[in-house]
This record gives structure tokens, sequence and C-alpha cells, in this order.
């Protein structure tokens, strides 16, 4: 039976909607906790590139939640690990890694040969760096982030609301804790990236409806979803 056969049977996919996938190009910013299920999801899909950009190499408190990553491979940079996987899921996905910082100087030319771009990162000097970075060249990217029991996404799309049309300014350091503060559980991530995978191929198929113009947030907790932050 073909790979893919589960993709083409959903109404608005078919053949047309996986040779789209197989065409596309998506640049995951962060092979961590985010990156990790939804890198698997992607190659799983069939797209048919895969961009993996992280500077750091995998350590052990990585795995509680970086299911892309195995204890065998602390000390293995992070691209490395993250592309033996998803090669050994799907050969046919052709996986490029950059085990380097995104960076102002870098990322014009990084997105550049992507259709679209996902935010995976652990920091607001990147985020905001990426959506500046997309809503220039007009790039469509997905925005995750996740802390504690506590997630949330957002698509960009050229003419609607980026993440700096929700949130203007990072805020100070300090302001906000980190998970290195208060923790993070896996499965939120895992939540979260799969909803940011799930966009994606959204987008590239061209079906359903994307997170525009607000923020989901959600609360693992309460088991809650809500929008929050819709643009007028």
């Amino acid at each position: 039976m073909d790979r893919y056969n589960r993709n083409k049977l959903i109404e608005g996919f078919g053949e047309e909607g996986q040779e789209k996938l197989r065409r596309s190009k998506v640049l995951v910013i962060g092979a961590g906790g985010l990156g990790s299920p939804l890198l698997f999801y992607l190659a799983a899909a069939g797209i048919g590139t895969i961009g993996i950009i992280d500077s750091d190499c995998v350590e052990v408190s990585n795995l509680q939640r970086q299911i892309v990553h195995h204890t065998a491979e602390i000390g293995m940079q992070k691209t490395d690990s993250a592309a033996a996987k998803l090669k050994a899921l799907n050969p046919e996905t052709e996986v490029i890694t950059y085990p380097i910082r995104f960076e102002a100087t870098n990322a014009g030319a990084l997105i550049e040969p992507y259709d679209f771009i996902i935010d995976c990162c652990d920091n607001f000097a990147t985020k905001y760096l990426i959506n500046d970075s997309c809503v220039a060249a007009q790039k469509p990217f997905s925005h995750g982030a996740v802390v504690a029991l506590r997630g949330e996404v957002m698509t960009y799309t050229p003419g609607h609301a980026s993440y700096r049309d929700i949130f203007e300014d990072a805020p100070e350091e300090g302001t906000v804790p980190t998970s290195a503060q208060i923790g993070i559980l896996g499965s939120i991530a895992g939540i979260i990236g799969s909803i940011q995978a799930t966009e994606a191929i959204k987008y590239i198929v061209g079906t359903g409806d994307l997170i525009l113009n607000r923020m989901l947030i959600f609360d693992g907790r309460s088991m809650k979803f809500i929008f929050l932050h819709k643009a007028t």
C-alpha cells in the first residue's frame, strides 16, 4: 500500500495535495521540545525537504521532552540526531541541517529557499527575529511556545497579523519565567508542536482554516483551548 494512502483519503488532499507536500520545503528553527514531534509528523506526512536549524548538542536534561533525541546521542549535534531519525522514518524526505544560530546576519538567506517557516525556538530574541524576517520576506510561518503546562500557537501569512502585531515588543529580560525556572511537561510541547505541523501541512495543501489574526492558548491544567488577542 502507498505510504501516503491515509493522507490521500482525507477530503481536500488526494493525489494533488500529496504532490504539493512532496514539492514543499519547510524550515524548522529549533530541534527541541516543539521541534521533536513536529519534525516526525512533517517527515511522515511526506514533506519533500525539511531544513533544521539548531546550534546545540543533545544534553541529558533534553530527553524528558525532546523525543527526537535518544540517550546514546548525548553530546551529538541536535541537527544530526534529528536528521538520522527523519531519514530512518522516511527516506523519501530530504533533510538539510544547519548546525548554526539563526541570527540577523543569516536570517534572510536561511529562510529564502523555503515555503513555510516554523518557530520552535525557546527565546524571545529569536522569536522576534523570525517574525520580522518572515514579514519582510513575505514568508508564512508558525509561532509556537510552551512553558510548564501552557502552550500557545499562531500562524502568519502575508496580509494577516504577525506575532509582533499581538505582542509589539519582547518582554524585559527576567519578567517572564522560563522552563528552566518553572519547568515544562513534555507532552505539552508535543501538543503544540503537533498543531504547528498541522498548520504547515494545511497551508501547503491549501485546505482548512489556519490560526490567523489570533493566538490559540492551551491550558494543560484545565484542558481548555481558548483564542486570545484576535486582531480587528
